[in-house]
């Protein structure tokens, strides 16, 4: 069986929904259906941490490497603390750097996920500089990813249905519901297949 590490935040944890229903989870799951053979090992992420505080608690915890594929999704509360850029870049790099590291360096088992636009929702106060500001953050992430070759997965456009769509939120009317989860993996699940197969 393939081992799957997940690093990320509150997106990646899955704030407010039941812990099978977070996007990690039902990506193995559409995987295995997809026939891929690859379970969820290991999962580090918390509500609310910045890139630095994720590199901070993949420093303190031990890993069983290598793994056979990581996926990254970091950066919202950079943009939900300092509302501008002020050291993602190098922050993120770090980060896409140690993911890097947990599959001995094989660009091919790395996959950076963008961050959802969280200023569409209830909680986000419909803030269209929110919306913005996280374009920033993608841009900044994106670009980093490219510039290691590394596959990327832009969820941030279908997360913006959350606007019209509460179904799409949990009951904190910010993060993302099992239903948003899954539009998520649709658009992961071909990448993901690309790279495990």
């Amino acid at each position: 069986m393939k081992r799957y590490l997940a690093l990320g935040d509150s997106y990646t944890i899955g704030e407010g929904v039941e812990f099978d229903n977070n996007f990690p989870n039902q990506l193995v799951r559409a995987l295995n259906n997809e026939g891929v053979n690859i379970g969820l090992e290991k999962l580090v992420a918390t509500t609310g941490w910045t890139t630095q505080e994720l590199l901070t608690a993949i420093e303190a915890d031990s890993f069983n490497a290598p793994y056979d594929f990581v996926t990254l999704l970091i950066g919202v509360n950079n943009q939900y603390r300092q509302k501008n850029t002020d050291g993602y870049a190098e922050s993120f790099e770090a980060c896409l750097k140690k993911a890097l590291s947990f599959v001995a360096n094989d660009i091919a088992k790395v996959l950076v996920v963008s961050i959802p636009d969280y200023g569409v929702t209830p909680f986000g106060k419909y803030d269209e500089i929110t919306s913005l500001q996280v374009d920033d953050y993608n841009r900044i992430n994106r670009g980093i990813t490219a510039k290691y070759n590394i596959a990327y997965a832009d969820i941030n456009p279908v997360s913006k249905c959350a606007k019209d769509d509460t179904s799409l939120l949990v009951d904190d009317q910010l993060h993302p519901s099992a239903k948003q989860y899954a539009d998520w993996v649709a658009i992961i699940l071909p990448t993901a297949l690309e790279l495990l197969n």
